[in-house]
């Protein structure tokens, strides 16, 4: 399907040029604020960090990619519900045609975001062009031409996004009229030149923030264009090792959705008079961006090392196997306790003769007590028999981390926290 050529395009300004989204980087002198912040976010980022063990992320991050891909989609307003999210993982997709659509397309982030994990990017590859690009085309290249084609509702267009390539057209989004598309390529050298250089420590926190506002202001691709600057801001702070897996301002970002499209609308504006810096852009709104995104940044790491306190774990670890024996009636015990917080506080595998025996259980009652936790998703293995490590499922959050994705506690809720058909997978209890 092609895009429609009727309508008219966008009029474009007469200074379009890579000048025209200066400054890149506000002066020092009006960053004091958002360079102590940067601190704060480096020094409370490698403490989160140092609480846990280095692969405690591993089975987490599996988790927060779901979890990120939905808040992505949902600042869009194009997400699926988690537990459609759930389903897809296990290539179980609605009938509706929509519906399985946003699945595949949540599944596309999902593996991006795992694609990028597996990169060891440099600071100046990292905001390379053609980074930029390939993360475009990596999101939307697993997506068919139908999946990747929608009616735009404001402008009556069709919509075909090209996995990669640059616009060809020119474009207007709510009151931004993007740049020319002539000027793209030079635009996104200069972002790239910029920020790939930007003074190592707080300055490239600074740079972060101020780099996911003017790749989304140049809007270098007809669509998909706020999806690839938030992959890409997840690129640059895992680069620069302040997440580890373990947050993202994604959360953030949702939850105070007006906030953030207020924010980056502002920083569009073009300078107010002298005492507004020296670009075409205005200083102050790109100052006030700058510290919304890095506050954002700063709430999720101080909210994720409450919840990932091992002691607190623990007490809601109990509570949550308390909740399983008596209410759920599953077959899970208490005596799993100890065992399942070692696994998390290690993030190691346990063999499952050692598994049982940390439980206090004679054979057979640790058997089927290993049995149920496979069961309800607490414990995953890959093999049948194989070794033991932590999972979390959607069922669980509710109790062992409140709040950390709402709207998945109320799908489960909903759902009365029932394990899946197949969720039994290699869910032998036997411990050879």
């Amino acid at each position: 399907m092609k895009e429609s050529q009727n309508k008219p395009q966008p009029k474009l300004r007469l200074f379009d040029e890579p000048t025209d989204m200066e400054p890149l980087l506000p002066r020092e002198s009006v960053l004091h604020d958002a360079l102590a912040m940067a601190h704060d976010l480096r020094t409370e980022a490698a403490r989160l960090s140092g609480m846990c063990r280095p692969n405690v992320s591993d089975e987490l991050a599996v988790f927060l990619r779901a979890m990120n891909s939905y808040y992505s989609n949902k600042i869009e307003g194009q997400h699926t519900r988690p537990l459609d999210l759930e389903r897809a993982l296990h290539a179980d997709f609605s009938a509706d045609l929509d519906k399985a659509r946003l699945q595949r397309l949540a599944l596309a982030h999902i593996e991006t975001e795992q694609w990028i994990a597996g990169q060891q990017w440099s600071t100046a590859t990292l905001y390379a062009a053609d980074t930029v690009t390939r993360l475009h085309e990596h999101l939307f290249g697993q997506l068919s031409e139908a999946d990747r084609t929608h009616l735009d509702k404001t402008s009556g267009d069709v919509i075909v996004t090209a996995p990669g390539h640059l616009r060809e057209r020119n474009v207007s989004v709510s009151r931004h009229v993007a740049p020319a598309i002539n000027d793209v390529p030079a635009m996104l050298e200069r972002w790239s030149v910029i920020y790939g250089s930007a003074r190592r420590g707080e300055m490239q926190v600074v740079a972060a923030a101020a780099s996911h506002h003017r790749l989304a202001w140049i809007h270098p691709f007809i669509d998909g264009n706020g999806r690839a600057a938030r992959l890409h801001t997840l690129a640059v702070l895992r680069g620069l090792g302040l997440t580890d897996g373990l947050w993202s301002p994604l959360r953030g970002l949702a939850r105070g959705a007006d906030a953030y499209a207020e924010k980056l609308a502002n920083a569009d504006m073009a300078r107010a008079g002298d005492l507004d810096g020296r670009g075409q852009r205005s200083e102050r709104f790109l100052v006030e961006w700058i510290e919304h995104f890095i506050a954002v940044c700063l709430d999720q790491v101080r909210f994720m090392t409450g919840l990932l306190d091992l002691a607190g774990v623990e007490s809601r670890l109990a509570a949550l196997l308390a909740h399983e024996q008596h209410t759920v009636k599953s077959g899970v015990r208490i005596e799993a306790l100890r065992p399942l917080h070692y696994l998390f506080a290690t993030q190691r595998e346990l063999d499952r003769r050692d598994f049982a025996a940390m439980t206090g259980l004679g054979e057979r009652t640790a058997s089927g007590l290993i049995a149920a936790l496979l069961k309800r998703a607490l414990l995953r293995s890959d093999t049948p028999r194989g070794p033991l490590r932590f999972a979390v499922p959607l069922h669980a959050l509710r109790l062992l981390f409140p709040n950390l994705w709402p709207e998945a506690e109320a799908d489960a809720a909903q759902n009365d926290g029932r394990p899946r058909p197949d969720s039994s997978r290699h869910s032998s209890g036997e411990l050879r």
